[in-house]
């Protein structure tokens, strides 16, 4: 049997044609003395007037589902899917060199990459040529086909640029195309930010709502105009098409794989089963009903799905029989494409199309079936993800700040594990078990790895000069367990006269005043600046649930756990400058600087009445002194005094008892019940101090809660630890905290698209169908990315989140996250595997147990937004904090704090620097984005300025450079090439708002409008 592999050892490739030859003589000669061979016709184009049949040959290759990403790219563990994406490269140049007609188009660079770097020079010059001529077009161009519901705009716009920088420096090109064709709903963002803004002419995905899909079928509307962003106006405008059948699959009986049960097309008269005019009826039929709901005379067929084109030639050769003969027929045309080729056709037709806003969540494939329970699933991997990106931010920026050294390390491993988990069966959490440990460890190796550039930047710049650093003269180590206490840098003996320098990075514009919390074991410490000023230090003890946490999941994850157990949590304000670390010393202190914490106890066994206040500062939270559950919020500052509560609950996972579908990793089917889980009476214990108050609960037996209320802040800061969910009655549960106020926000919430842009969302109601409620939960779930809030006349009441969630307003005055899943049915989309996830220590194995928080503010009318955007930017970019043990002599760095702005320059509150990162080349990639959208603040919804000179103060600029949003193309450039649409209406284009202008060379000021991000390559001195 010839393998694939070997057609591959010949770079010329001068013969395959003859190959093709060969194949179809050595069938036939068997029954026939004269050997036949047939040309088919596969040359023709578009043909005006007739239904023209667009067939797109592709293959959907997962960079992780069922198996890992390596595992589909070499193709072993097979007895789980049989899918080899290197089988899928191997046999597809030879195909498409057998005929300069045929077409192919392929997305996911991770795997790409993979096959790239394996080929010999000769085969290189192949692939160019092929993608020069336009057979062989990369489409979507990201490393994987990220996720729309529980991704971050930032870690989408990295993922996206990396496979678009690759492909502009090994074959310059740049993709035209979106081809979201998998995920499972679609956001806003993606269309503008990721569609428009990356120079995309066109988006076309698989997934929408069932209903929404029969009512744009009906309409003809499936094609539409979507604009994403109403700050962005027309210019976030993009051709957007969902596939007629909700797949991207071709028509039933049209699927060409080796092993695929379609009638092939056989057209040997001389052997039976001859089909041709069968086959060709067949496919006029079903190019005639996708017509039928089809504005225009071109049509697309998506022929290909999950991983085929193993053997790519029995697609071929059934492509190339079905384009000759139903040419031949005449009723309808057929011809190699792409969706570039599709939405040329399409623009030429100058028609205008309908126009689609807001976004396509939830998405519900049938009845009782809504996907939003990826929204939460697996919360220890979104929460990973989450802290890895910010992590990424600051990483990238040190990397800049002392020079990226090129033999490594580098914050690449990092990136490509950061870009692969982006993939929308990898966050989302909708992959089997295995599989999620193999992002996760992609993501351990790639965060050692920038875990050291951090330390050595840090290392460097604390020493007098950074222009000769060889040698490191002070070793910063970190904790990246700090979530579960585990810090052993910090659980030095102090009293034995040793200290602890705490570096405290800030990789944000602006400079930042927050608390600082470490482990430490001694309780007699103080803490000093670097003047060597006492700071105001308060200790809390680290309490037994705390420490339970830290030995299991320390030994779960590393194998070990550490002999010392810190006693106490030190906590002290760190002010820091933008771009910028400052450093602080503890150390012993006999008189015990640092203010203990005073604790109390409130158990409600005897008759208490008074209310229990909590909070020093302008916030105050009031709990019932009958029962210990929140009852009032008061902002002395803002006025502000509502009646809130805030409980847990779960819903139980639908067991299948009616109908087949369960709730699993993609479906959230709740039984209908909420039980609430907290006590008639939940004893709590109040720290009180001078930096914040804290109380703690023990919900029950698997939920603990820490409610912190800081002096100088005016949000509540609620810590939850989750799990292990029991399930030993048989149900699984999705576990839910609520808050309760009496806002009356008359159905009405807004939740974030992907961290960017808020939407509004109205209970029971769809704004492009008349919605049929059999879901009145789930189907009013949405993915929370940042944050959500709900508002009336009076007051808005804001959640923000740490990591992807999902999250509602099922009644009026409430907010609602699910924080944890764990369940025990799959719910047969696919991954053939329960939600179950578990840790296991010595053999024993738990449910797992999940740490987070979220955070809660309430405001008048119209002052909340700045929270939500300034915080909200804050939670996803923390300090990086950094340690270093050194002995009583020591005194201070020769470089004590750092910033890399000049010191009377700060950016403005509503601009965020969202890429700072030092090139192969040397230049600078630099990314500034507006937090507001238009009309969302009185002050900060406007057009903001940024001093380039002030932030590279300690550098020269010699050329700034506008680029597209993932830098692979002039922005000039980008905005002359893309196609502008007509819209249907008068009144529906709303024209395009201002940008801000180009940058003068000399001054050097960047504007920015609202919503706007600018991408900027600069060459520094």
């Amino acid at each position: 049997m010839l393998k694939q592999l070997n057609f591959l050892q010949f770079p010329a490739m001068a013969s395959f044609r003859g190959f093709r030859l060969a194949l179809t003589a050595c069938v036939v000669c068997v029954l026939a003395v004269d050997a036949k061979y047939m040309v088919y016709n596969t040359s023709g184009g578009v043909v005006p007037g007739k239904l023209n049949v667009h067939l797109v040959p592709h293959s959907h290759d997962d960079v992780g589902w069922l198996k890992t990403i390596d595992q589909y790219y070499v193709g072993s563990n097979n007895s789980i899917q049989v899918a080899c994406v290197q089988n899928v490269l191997d046999s597809l140049i030879p195909a498409l060199l057998a005929d300069k007609n045929r077409k192919f188009i392929f997305a996911e660079q991770a795997f790409f990459q993979r096959w790239w770097r394996d080929q010999s020079e000769a085969m290189k010059n192949t692939v160019k040529m092929l993608v020069n001529s336009g057979q062989l077009e990369f489409i979507n161009g990201g490393m994987c086909m990220h996720d729309e519901a529980t991704t971050h705009y930032i870690d989408m716009i990295d993922q996206t640029t990396l496979g678009h920088r690759f492909l502009k420096e090994d074959f310059n090109v740049t993709p035209r195309i979106g081809w979201q064709i998998d995920p499972f709903g679609h956001s806003a963002v993606q269309a503008y930010l990721l569609g428009a803004e990356v120079g995309f002419d066109s988006l076309f995905f698989a997934r929408i709502d069932y209903q929404d899909r029969a009512k744009r079928s009906s309409d003809k509307t499936l094609e539409v105009i979507w604009q994403g962003s109403k700050s962005r106006g027309s210019s976030s405008q993009i051709f957007t098409g969902a596939f007629y059948a909700g797949n991207y699959e071709p028509p039933t009986g049209f699927y060409f794989e080796i092993d695929s049960d379609s009638p092939v097309v056989q057209d040997d008269m001389d052997l039976f089963d001859y089909n041709v005019q069968e086959r060709v009826d067949a496919f006029v039929a079903a190019a005639i009903s996708q017509a039928n709901v089809t504005r225009s005379n071109h049509i697309m067929w998506t022929m290909g799905t999950d991983f085929k084109y193993q053997y790519s030639h029995t697609w071929f050769r059934n492509m190339d029989k079905l384009i000759h003969y139903v040419n031949q027929d005449g009723r309808v045309n057929a011809l190699y494409s792409t969706p570039s080729i599709y939405t040329d056709a399409k623009y030429d037709l100058h028609e205008s199309w309908p126009l689609k806003t807001e976004d396509y969540f939830p998405y519900s494939d049938r009845e009782n079936s809504y996907w939003t329970g990826y929204f939460t699933s697996r919360p220890a991997l979104k929460g990973y993800v989450r802290m890895m990106s910010g992590y990424y931010l600051a990483a990238r920026q040190l990397e800049l700040f002392k020079g990226r050294n090129e033999s490594g390390p580098t914050t690449d491993s990092l990136a490509d594990a950061l870009a692969i988990v982006q993939h929308h069966d990898a966050v989302t959490g909708t992959e089997k078990q295995h599989v999620a440990h193999d992002y996760a460890k992609r993501l351990s190796i790639g965060y050692k790895e920038s875990e050291e550039v951090v330390a050595t930047a840090l290392g460097c710049m604390t020493q007098a000069s950074t222009s000769e650093c060889k040698s490191l003269v002070t070793n910063f180590k970190q904790c990246p367990l700090l979530n579960i206490s585990y810090c052993p840098p910090t659980e030095v003996d102090l009293s034995l006269g040793k200290k602890l320098v705490v570096l405290v990075y800030n990789p944000m514009g602006w400079k930042r005043t927050e608390i600082v919390r470490i482990p430490v074991v001694n309780e007699n410490v103080n803490v000093r600046d670097a003047a060597g000023q006492l700071i105001l230090s308060q200790l809390i003890p680290i309490v037994n649930a705390s420490i339970a946490n830290t030995k299991s999941y320390a030994s779960a994850y590393l194998g070990k756990s550490s002999n010392v157990n810190p006693k106490y949590w030190l906590a002290f304000t760190a002010v820091v400058p933008p771009l910028g670390f400052s450093s602080y010393t503890i150390s012993s202190d006999k008189l015990g600087a640092s203010v203990m914490s005073k604790q109390l106890l409130y158990t409600f066994e005897w008759s208490q009445t008074s209310p229990i206040e909590i909070g020093s500062g302008s916030l105050k939270l009031v709990h019932s002194g009958i029962n210990g559950k929140l009852m009032q919020y008061i902002n002395s500052r803002s006025l502000v005094n509502i009646s809130v509560e805030q409980s847990y609950g779960y819903f139980t996972g639908y067991d299948r008892s009616v109908d087949f579908q369960a709730s699993g990793a993609y479906v959230f089917r709740p039984n209908g019940s909420f039980p609430e889980l907290s006590e008639e009476k939940v004893p709590l214990t109040v720290f009180r101090g001078p930096l914040f108050d804290e109380v703690h609960q023990m919900i029950n037996s698997w939920i603990y809660q820490i409610t912190r209320v800081y002096k100088e802040k005016e949000h509540a800061e609620f810590e939850f630890v989750v799990g292990p969910i029991p399930t030993d009655d048989g149900f699984g549960k999705e576990v839910v905290t609520r808050i309760k106020s009496k806002i009356g926000n008359n159905k009405i919430f807004y939740t974030d698209s992907n961290g960017r842009d808020f939407l509004e969302r109205i209970r029971d109601h769809r704004t492009d169908w008349d919605l049929q409620v059999n879901q009145p939960i789930a189907g009013n779930y949405y993915p929370i990315n940042l944050g959500a809030y709900i508002k009336d006349e009076n007051s808005e009441l804001s959640v923000l989140v740490d990591r992807s969630v999902g999250g509602s307003s099922i009644a009026d005055g409430e907010l609602e996250i699910m924080l944890h899943r764990r369940l025990l049915y799959d719910d047969s989309r696919g991954v053939a595997e329960a939600l179950n996830e578990t840790v296991c220590v010595k053999e024993k194995c738990l449910g797992l147990t999940i740490q987070g928080k979220y955070y809660v503010r309430i405001d008048p009318l119209g002052e909340g937004s700045k929270w939500r955007r300034s915080f909200g930017q804050e939670i996803y970019s923390p300090f990086i904090l950094a340690f270093s043990e050194q002995d009583d002599e020591w005194t201070n760095f020769p470089t004590p704090t750092f910033s890399a702005m000049d010191p009377s320059y700060s950016l403005p509150n509503n601009v965020a620097i969202i890429t700072l990162q030092e090139l192969e080349n040397g230049n600078v990639l630099f990314r500034l984005a507006h937090l507001y959208e238009v009309g969302e603040h009185k002050d900060f919804s406007v057009m903001a300025t940024v001093d380039l000179k002030g932030v590279f103060a300690k550098k020269k600029i010699n050329k700034v450079k506008e680029m597209s949003l993932s830098a692979n193309q002039e922005r000039e450039e980008m905005e002359k090439k893309r196609l502008s649409w007509k819209v249907e209406g008068s009144n529906t284009n709303q024209g395009t708002v201002p940008r801000g202008g180009p940058v003068d060379p000399v001054k050097l000021v960047v504007e920015l409008s609202p919503m706007e991000i600018r991408t900027f390559i600069i060459e520094l001195n």
